[in-house]
């Protein structure tokens, strides 16, 4: 190319209107991505509502920069020292329209997102928090391999190959990585069996506190010292497993022990009014209540008492329970009925005593 053809005024006018299309597109695509969404709004009625506002966190950033490749294929267009038909710069254009769609896909496939509870309420499927994060990755994973393969196949690249060769390594992938898999099919088995949710408080012979996490290799769980401890799947998934959670009352049992000493009467009304008590208490459970004279034992007769709060918050329960022993204190004061205390009592007879001085006496009178 000559320098007269390179400042010929035709080339510096389409020069001129290429670098204008240019900067105009780097400069507005904030703007136009904002008109953009609002039209997608009007399209949905104004009804998109929560997930109008995830779809616009997800797809903002790649729309400005799919504005600004827009921009770009059309500022080649007047660009008078390349061609824009070129095949490899219309495969670039192509892929970054596909990489652009991938990674709002991807965004809005969050576990974050609103789309899972969406669909959750319209078409009545009853996702469980545990396999919400478990779909996220599945269909994020899903997202860029289909981008990649697509992308690939755009530069012809053929990968019907690849895929084959990964059904010949899969045996000896499976072989190197079998604890990988087991920790993986127990995931399986916790997310088909659900014997806890995320949010959970569980019990294991491994550790107990919170449910945090729960992938395909491993569960985190944060302890109530405020560490998260990851289980393996495999681990987890073999154990006995306590979800505290799922408690629809909290048992409280325990027993009173009074003298041999105190009468029957009285023993019959402490008995009668704490049980009173526990029916008319709004906070414990009606169905399971007992209040007996349970057995005697070496050091007094025992009471036991055996029933159960509606509650299953921990604080709430102790506080029931904190309420019950008070009054039961306060009864046995009022009825002057005394606890038994693990105290013995040494009993001799008076025939057997012998006085030390008395015997002393005597030796010195025969003296």
């Amino acid at each position: 190319m000559s320098w007269e053809s390179f400042y010929k005024y035709e080339n510096i006018i389409q020069l001129s209107i290429s670098v204008t299309i240019l900067l105009l597109s780097f400069l507005l695509k904030k703007y136009l991505a904002k008109y953009v969404f609002l039209g997608l709004l009007k399209l949905g009625r104004g009804r998109l509502n929560g997930f109008f506002a995830q779809l616009r966190l997800s797809f903002e950033r790649p729309i400005q920069v799919l504005i600004f490749i827009t921009g770009i294929y059309i500022s080649m267009h007047y660009f008078p020292y390349f061609s824009h038909s070129n095949p490899f710069f219309l495969h670039v254009i192509r892929s970054s329209v596909i990489l652009m769609i991938g990674w709002g896909l991807f965004n809005l496939s969050s576990s974050s997102s609103t789309l899972f509870s969406k669909i959750n309420e319209k078409y009545n499927m009853k996702i469980d928090n545990i396999l919400i994060p478990l779909f996220s990755r599945a269909l994020r994973f899903i997202i860029v391999a289909i981008s990649i393969s697509v992308i690939a196949q755009e530069f012809g690249y053929d990968i019907n190959g690849f895929v084959a060769g990964l059904g010949i390594g899969g045996l000896a992938f499976a072989l190197a990585a079998k604890d990988a898999l087991a920790n993986m099919f127990g995931g399986i088995i916790i997310i088909t069996e659900k014997p806890f949710t995320i949010g959970d408080w569980i019990l294991t012979p491994s550790v107990e506190g919170t449910v945090e996490d729960i992938s395909f290799r491993s569960t985190k769980i944060r302890t109530f010292a405020q560490a998260v401890v990851t289980v393996p799947n495999a681990t987890l998934s073999n154990e006995a497993i306590t979800n505290w959670s799922k408690m629809g009352k909290r048992q409280i049992a325990f027993t009173l022990r009074v003298t041999y000493d105190t009468p029957r009467e009285k023993i019959e009304k402490v008995v009668r009014e704490v049980e009173e008590l526990l029916r008319s208490h709004r906070d414990i459970h009606q169905e399971t209540i007992f209040v007996n004279v349970d057995a005697y034992k070496e050091n007094g007769i025992e009471l036991f008492l055996y029933f159960f709060t509606k509650t299953t918050d921990w604080g709430k329960y102790l506080k029931i329970k904190e309420e019950v022993n008070l009054y039961i204190l306060d009864l046995l004061e009022m009825e002057q009925v005394t606890l038994a205390l693990p105290t013995r009592k040494l009993v001799m007879e008076e025939s057997a005593y012998i006085n030390p001085i008395a015997m002393e006496q005597k030796q010195e009178v025969r003296s």
